[in-house]
């Protein structure tokens, strides 16, 4: 697993929880009734990193697995090209990556499944996925700003629990565009680009 440009990814991240985690706090040049308002919110929510990332996965985790189950069966094995990997394979692909990013942050062994490589039926793949997000939700659910921010080695690189949780939901994205584009070959619709089911007319 490539991680290019991983600096500015998680910079570009880190940057976006920041400034929402500012805005709750009502920044730095509040009044007096503004920072006593901020600190109540604060003490509401004390771990206003690791709860922004959880949200952001709860929102990823939803879109991959409706993106698995959309696809027909027979669209599973189709591919643009031949240097890449077909649908179903970047399906098995997430589903793999997520126990190797979250059993890092949960300080477990990863399983290991090889989900990419000896699984290709629809059928398996949604599955597979289901099962792969419901291990990271340990992960996700169990992380603290405190716990978040302990370092740990990953790829070489010493980096923050929380930060190998922000990488996760960033590659989960990226694939995610990859999904996208061969529904749209496909002609279907996205998951995230679907409307809205319109509200029941008051008689």
């Amino acid at each position: 697993m490539k991680l290019k440009a991983i600096g500015s990814g998680v910079a570009l991240v880190l940057f976006l929880v920041t400034t929402a985690a500012f805005a709750q706090s009502g920044g730095a040049n509040s009044s007096q009734s503004a920072d006593k308002k901020g600190e109540q919110a604060g003490q509401a929510n004390p771990n206003p990193f690791s709860t922004f990332n959880k949200f952001a996965y709860a929102r990823l985790k939803g879109i991959l697995v409706a993106s698995a189950e959309k696809m027909p069966e027979e669209n599973y094995s189709f591919k643009p090209t031949d240097a890449v990997r077909s649908y179903g394979q970047i399906v098995g692909h997430l589903a793999d990556a997520q126990y190797t990013f979250c059993s890092t942050a949960l300080g477990e062994k990863n399983p290991g499944l090889n989900i990419e490589k000896t699984k290709s039926s629809k059928a398996e793949l949604v599955a597979a996925i289901k099962e792969a997000v419901a291990y990271c939700d340990k992960a996700y659910d169990g992380m603290t700003d405190a716990s978040g921010s302990e370092m740990i080695k990953f790829f070489n690189m010493d980096m923050p629990k929380l930060g190998v949780l922000t990488i996760n939901n960033m590659h989960d994205m990226e694939h995610y565009g990859n999904l996208v584009t061969y529904m749209r070959l496909k002609n279907i619709v996205p998951p995230t680009s679907e409307q809205a089911a319109a509200a029941p007319q008051k008689k």
